[in-house]
């Protein structure tokens, strides 16, 4: 039986979709939303902000915001709660690192360009492929 619940979600329609399907596959299983930063560095964006902040577990707060609201939104019209959590690192490694603690990952996959992939790798590929744990992608 499926007790807890890791989906990782970025904001993306399909990692909105992912948190659904979770939501509906998993009605009684505790579900935790991990958002995860990209590493600081000249090529992160925003995630760069991260090292130059004051406070950078509020910065890295911040920057979850929207998709912890969003992830809420969902959670609501199934009537339930989840719970947030956000870190910084490599997605794929962070969510494969916290995979341990859940029964099973949900994620929803991208196939976006040539350019996207080869800029950001296949997150959900690396997750499906080195997790502990089961994991379902969504699509």
């Amino acid at each position: 039986m499926v007790e807890r619940v890791l989906v990782a979600m970025d904001g993306s329609e399909l990692s909105k979709r992912a948190l659904r399907y979770a939501l509906d596959a998993h009605r009684d299983a505790d579900v935790t939303v991990l958002h995860v930063v990209g590493e600081p560095s000249g090529m992160m964006g925003a995630a760069t902000g991260i090292a130059l902040a004051d406070d950078s577990e509020e910065r890295v707060r911040e920057l979850s915001e929207d998709v912890f609201e969003q992830a809420g939104e969902i959670a609501s019209e199934h009537g339930v709660a989840v719970g947030v959590e956000s870190e910084v690192g490599s997605p794929a490694s962070r969510i494969v690192e916290r995979a341990e603690e859940f029964d099973v990952v949900v994620i929803g996959t991208h196939s976006g360009s040539l350019a996207d992939r080869l800029l950001v790798g296949n997150v959900a590929k690396s997750v499906f492929q080195n997790s502990p744990v089961p994991v379902t992608v969504v699509r």
